[in-house]
């Protein structure tokens, strides 16, 4: 849906003042992306539903080379494995011709109640026996079982009937689009979800946390950096043992974002008792909620979540489950249809030998690289290194064509990868690099997602063309390498400047005479929305007094036009580009 900017704000604004701001307002109202490149993760306001739009396995062919998404070294590679698969591949039978149309047979005129010949009465038809109808019967029942009615049977939690559980549910039931688009986004990782909680016995509850956190989307990213379907947030994830690295953040991964979100989940429940008390510490915080407890308890009031005086996005976290919860209980009560969802794995892992490009591997398992990278959206680069030992998710139904590819392309001994990693040396550039490898800076900065106006430090490792004389895959040595990026402008510093009271961007983009959309592109904000004691990280200036310069540009908002202003800036030792411009 594309939306006028101050509509889309405006729509967002309220549904954050209702506390039902995370995945709606960014699913709903966010602009399509025309590009479809590695520059991932995107943050969560800038994901199109159409970016992990599900095709049936039915429907798909094998996926053409996309040469024009791919960079010259992939296309490169691309073409040759193509080539490669096409040999193996057999070719389609000719199609026979039409075999002639029989003239009908002659209907032979037969005494009454005796039947015509090549005809057959009910009375003498063989009915099916108990044992031929059996198996018939399993496998359409098999075939036919939903997951949503698995779901649904493990319901365990207590429901939370408030009015906020209450009005929740009416918003969402509102939305029968927005529940329809994720619940097609769910149908590629539900069932893994939903039988790893019935293997440690939770309530499938839990199975559609997702559903808020994230809107069942993997490469969602908060305000907050919080990352993946389960949304976490660095520290956490380390605490997780979430593998975080420029190659892979396993934050956005299915399997083990799942794994770690469940064993938090865990923990908090033995340390309070209560799911729906877990489900706040697992929003807010273990010493949050610990800390609200504790004021209850003081105040001789009741220790229940729903009546605990939390902050107001975790007062309406449970009630959101709530409503999902409603509605997948009861679709038809509020008038929406659930997509099916068949009760039986929709991938399986596979091992990766070799570096591998990220665009080979998808076309090895012959399906298109959006999908590939719904299914693994951990990888930030372009390039999965073997050295790591990763594994892949692929669609069930196309793990034998990529066993099969992968086998065929290995005997002819030609290469996977078109990247190789290099370090950077001390004055070495970009520009440098990209005349090296026949490619233009702008590739190269999208290949290694460096932004405009920034330049890898020297040690930094990153990717360039993987030329015909390297035959080694990158060293193990370089799985943890360092990748950091400096300011290409020179005499700036970075510092970390903590909101107090009044602040605003425009004040502060003042204060240090930046600008304010630079701010918001180096911490990831959405809005100009700040709270008091967050933490803002600036490239400043160098050189001369920010103290000074400070006082001077806090009066502009009511002072700018002011003569006595201008006059006493003209006489100050600092004056402000206002001033100075005023002047000349």
């Amino acid at each position: 849906m594309n939306c006028p900017v101050r509509v889309r704000f405006l729509v967002c604004a309220v549904a954050a003042g209702l506390g039902l701001q995370s995945a709606w307002a960014a699913d709903m109202l966010s602009p399509p992306r025309a590009d479809a490149g590695y520059a991932r993760p995107v943050p969560l306001f800038d994901t199109p539903a159409q970016t992990f739009a599900i095709v049936p396995a039915t429907w798909m062919e094998v996926a053409p080379v996309r040469t024009d998404l791919a960079s010259p070294p992939e296309a490169r590679v691309l073409r040759s494995i193509s080539e490669t698969i096409a040999t193996i591949q057999p070719a389609a039978p000719p199609q026979a011709p039409p075999p002639p149309v029989a003239p009908p047979p002659a209907v032979a005129t037969s005494a009454p109640g005796v039947p015509a010949p090549g005809t057959a009465t009910p009375a003498t038809a063989t009915p099916a026996t108990g044992t031929d109808a059996a198996p018939t019967m399993a496998v359409m029942q098999a075939d036919d079982e939903d997951l949503w009615a698995r779901i649904r049977r493990g319901f365990k939690m207590p429901d939370l009937d408030t009015w906020r559980a209450r009005q929740t549910t009416r918003w969402y039931a509102d939305k029968p689009q927005y529940i329809e688009r994720i619940s097609t986004r769910a149908s590629m990782y539900l069932y893994h979800i939903v039988a790893e909680v019935e293997k440690r016995g939770m309530p499938t509850e839990i199975a559609l946390l997702p559903f808020i956190e994230s809107g069942m989307q993997p490469n969602a990213v908060s305000i907050a950096k919080a990352a993946g379907l389960w949304q976490f947030i660095p520290s956490t994830g380390t605490k997780y043992a979430l593998e975080q690295n420029m190659w892979k953040d396993e934050r956005f991964g299915v399997i083990e974002s799942t794994r770690a979100a469940l064993d938090y989940l865990q923990k908090l429940y033995g340390e309070f008792g209560d799911w729906q008390l877990a489900l706040a510490a697992y929003n807010y915080g273990e010493l949050g909620v610990e800390r609200a407890i504790a004021n209850a308890r003081r105040h001789h009031r009741s220790t229940a979540y729903k009546d605990l005086r939390l902050p107001h996005e975790t007062e309406f976290y449970v009630p959101k489950l709530q409503a999902i919860k409603n509605i997948i209980a009861d679709p038809q009560r509020y008038g929406i249809t659930l997509p099916e969802i068949p009760d039986r794995p929709y991938f399986v892992s596979e091992d990766i030998p070799a570096d591998m490009d990220v665009a080979t591997a998808a076309r090895l398992a012959e399906i298109p690289i959006d999908e590939f990278q719904a299914l693994n959206p951990a990888f930030n680069r372009p390039l999965i290194i073997g050295a790591s030992s990763p594994t892949i998710l692929l669609p069930a139904d196309h793990a034998e064509a990529f066993e099969t590819n992968l086998v065929a392309v290995e005997a002819t001994g030609q290469p996977m990868a078109s990247w190789t990693a290099h370090v950077m040396r001390r004055g070495e550039t970009l520009e440098i690099l990209a005349q090296k490898a026949n490619l233009s800076v702008n590739e190269l900065r999208r290949v290694n997602r460096i932004p405009w106006r920034y330049r890898p430090a020297a040690g930094s490792v990153i990717l360039v063309p993987r030329g015909e004389a390297v035959t080694d895959d990158i060293s193990p040595k370089l799985v943890d390498a360092s990748f950091s990026l400096v300011p290409v402008v020179p005499r700036m510093r970075r510092i970390s400047y903590r909101v107090h009271h009044g602040d605003t961007l425009s004040s502060i983009a003042h204060h240090w005479h930046i600008r304010t959309h630079d701010i918001m592109a180096w911490n990831r904000l959405h809005s100009s929305r700040l709270r008091i004691g967050q933490r803002l990280a600036l490239n400043v200036w160098n050189g001369g007094n920010p103290r000074q310069r400070v006082r001077y540009s806090r009066h502009h908002p009511l002072h700018h036009y002011s003569h006595h202003h201008h006059r006493r800036h003209r006489r100050a030792r600092h004056p402000c580009r206002s001033c100075l411009a005023s002047a000349s």
